[in-house]
């Protein structure tokens, strides 16, 4: 009887940490860019003219800003689109974006289509950018301080409840 005592103990451990595991938000996973300083890179700026800008995140040194990772072939991106349209008419809040291992014509077209909400964006057609920021899947969107620290990261498409209690109270706190 002793000796089945162990395996069932085990058992039930492994039971518990699972079921604490499945009440987790996966869209909650803590971020160790937090508090940290963005990323640097200076990348060129989506465009169809000949004339090539490029993009650095110090550019938006002084400001408090969006940077949304999104990409033509995404899903979900298309999920949270409307928002951000909304969000750049309303002027809250500039939004970059950062349009991710995608085709330059393809982007174009999207945002033709969607409609752009970016103030700018930059090109990652390889990806490494994101890579960088820690970017796993598209979209994600971090909210970046006048300093350029990273202070909020979503996974995943914005909702409008994210943006309601989340992201724009952070986004009104830090402007001040």
């Amino acid at each position: 009887m002793m000796r089945f005592l162990a395996p069932l103990g085990l058992f039930i451990v492994l039971v518990v940490f699972l079921g604490i595991g499945l009440t987790l938000n996966p869209r909650e996973v803590p971020s160790p860019f937090i508090d940290k300083p963005a990323p640097t890179f200076q990348v060129p700026q989506l465009s169809a003219g000949a004339e090539q800008k490029n993009f650095s995140p110090a550019d938006m040194r002084g400001q408090v800003w969006l940077f949304n990772v999104w990409a033509s072939w995404c899903v979900s991106c298309r999920q949270e689109h409307p928002l951000l349209v909304e969000l750049a008419r309303a002027g809250t809040v500039p939004v970059i974006g950062l349009n991710y291992k995608d085709q330059t014509p393809d982007a174009l077209q999207w945002l033709a289509q969607h409609g752009n909400p970016y103030l700018l964006s930059a090109v990652d057609a390889n990806g490494n950018n994101g890579i960088d920021y820690g970017v796993y899947g598209v979209p994600e969107t971090f909210v970046i301080d006048k300093q350029g620290v990273i202070r909020y990261k979503q996974i995943g498409p914005i909702t409008p409840q994210a943006l309601q209690e989340k992201i724009l109270p952070l986004v009104a706190q830090l402007q001040k």
